[in-house]
């Protein structure tokens, strides 16, 4: 032991230092390596080339090339009352999407498509409205059909619920519960998770379904999901406005193309009006010659 204590860390470090390979002027290790075969370090451009490489390929898109890519997959003019809040919106999820903590979960899709079919109710042709959603969908690079899909799961599900199996998820098995899970799971710090307003949206839609829409489940089952309540309930009175303020404008809408409808019928009526007095000036005309 006295052996031992007698060696100073400054020795330590000094043998340390002679045994470690220093770099020659001619580029190779000073220390020969694997039998005296002397390996040369790569070039600094190409290992900067590497790594800005790897960078590059981590970059997002920006917000326009995500909506270019929108408006490349759907060419047909949209409405504005309808574009202006569907432009909004992507942007809204393009910097959900690229967050770096972002993860896909099914509740999250669920909240993203009660949006989207709430704000594109009434639009003209379902076949266009299922357009709009896969083109949105697939310039954020994602998977539209697994949106649709899982936001279906989880409304049969939530159907089939109540107040007391939609908080106690946690104690059962099954495919929904286990995605609840995961939720909590990651929302308390064990993998990605980052909260956003369709997350909120989407666990509003399951207690409205199973007629849970008590203050107090909802408080409940932000709790057993690890979820800041209060950030839900935040969001939750954007999304009641954003609905509120939509209602207003379609009625606004359908007021202006009634309008529009009926003066084009009256001009219409008025046109055969106008042929109909000409038709019979021609006929008093050609009985008087």
């Amino acid at each position: 032991m006295a052996a031992i204590s007698s060696v100073s860390i400054a020795s330590l470090r000094q043998a340390f230092s002679e045994r470690r390979p220093t770099l020659s002027a001619s580029g190779s290790f000073g220390t020969p390596l694997f039998g005296g075969v002397r390996c040369k370090p790569p070039k600094l451009g190409a290992r900067m080339a590497v790594r800005c490489l790897a960078a590059s390929s981590d970059v997002p898109p920006t917000v326009a090339e995500t909506k270019l890519n929108f408006l490349k997959s759907y060419k047909r003019p949209i409405p504005s009352i309808y574009n202006s809040v569907l432009q909004e919106l992507l942007v809204q999820h393009h910097l959900m999407r690229y967050k770096r903590t972002y993860q896909y979960d099914a509740v999250f899709a669920l909240g993203f498509v009660t949006v989207f079919e709430q704000l594109m109710e009434g639009y003209p042709g379902n076949d266009d409205r299922d357009a709009i959603f896969s083109a949105y969908i697939q310039a954020l690079k994602e998977d539209p059909e697994q949106y649709r899909c899982d936001a279906q799961k989880l409304e049969e599900w939530a159907r089939a619920q109540n107040a007391n199996t939609l908080v106690d998820f946690s104690s059962r098995e099954g495919e929904v519960e286990d995605i609840l899970k995961n939720i909590s799971e990651r929302a308390q710090g064990k993998g990605n998770f980052s909260y956003s307003r369709f997350l909120a949206i989407g666990l509003f839609r399951l207690l409205e379904l199973a007629n849970a829409t008590e203050p107090t489940i909802l408080e409940k089952l932000c709790a057993a999901l690890n979820i800041n309540k209060r950030s839900v309930d935040r969001d939750l009175d954007v999304y009641r406005n954003l609905l509120s303020k939509l209602v207003q404008a379609k009625e606004l809408l359908k007021e202006y193309i009634d309008r529009e409808k009926k003066k084009r019928e009256e001009k219409v009526e008025s046109q055969k009006a106008n042929e109909a007095i000409t038709k019979c000036m021609g006929d008093f005309h050609y009985a008087g010659q």
